[in-house]
């Protein structure tokens, strides 16, 4: 069984599926398409991250190292908060950056959000869930890998 602890930014409990990425996400290229479009669901517009281009990010695990770009980060991150179109959880392997860490935590004061928030998970979250995997995130930032003979 493969878990992976991490540091809690905004505690919450999920199990379902995740989208990896093994590089930084643009949370401008990522997000704003979809936000300005109102659209129901974030399809993954950042077409320089191919491990996210086209795919749904809303309500689903986002696994990353940091979210990368312009200072206008937390607030997108915020921004699909409130419309309700966010990823159910930003899980970093790395120490979260400034912008993401505005983001979710504004989301999650100011517009009552339930996204999750954990990082420090550890390089190895990357390599070892793939994207479409079946995660089960805890409240304590423990993140366990849900394997097919475990069902």
């Amino acid at each position: 069984m493969k878990k992976f602890k991490g540091r809690v930014i905004c505690k919450g409990i999920y199990e379902g599926e995740c989208v990896v990425s093994k590089q930084g996400v643009n949370t401008l290229a990522t997000f704003q398409k979809s936000a300005l479009k109102n659209a129901k669901k974030v399809v993954g517009s950042d077409q320089n991250n191919p491990d996210i281009y086209g795919k749904n990010l809303t309500g689903i695990a986002l696994i990353l190292p940091q979210t990368i770009g312009s200072t206008t980060g937390g607030l997108v991150i915020q921004t699909i908060c409130q419309m309700g179109i966010n990823p159910a959880a930003l899980l970093f392997s790395e120490e979260i950056d400034s912008l993401a860490a505005s983001g979710v935590i504004l989301a999650k004061n100011w517009e009552n959000s339930k996204i999750i928030a954990i990082d420090k998970l550890g390089k190895k979250i990357l390599n070892e869930i793939k994207t479409g995997d079946r995660i089960k995130i805890e409240e304590d930032g423990t993140v366990t890998l849900i394997e097919e003979d475990a069902k």
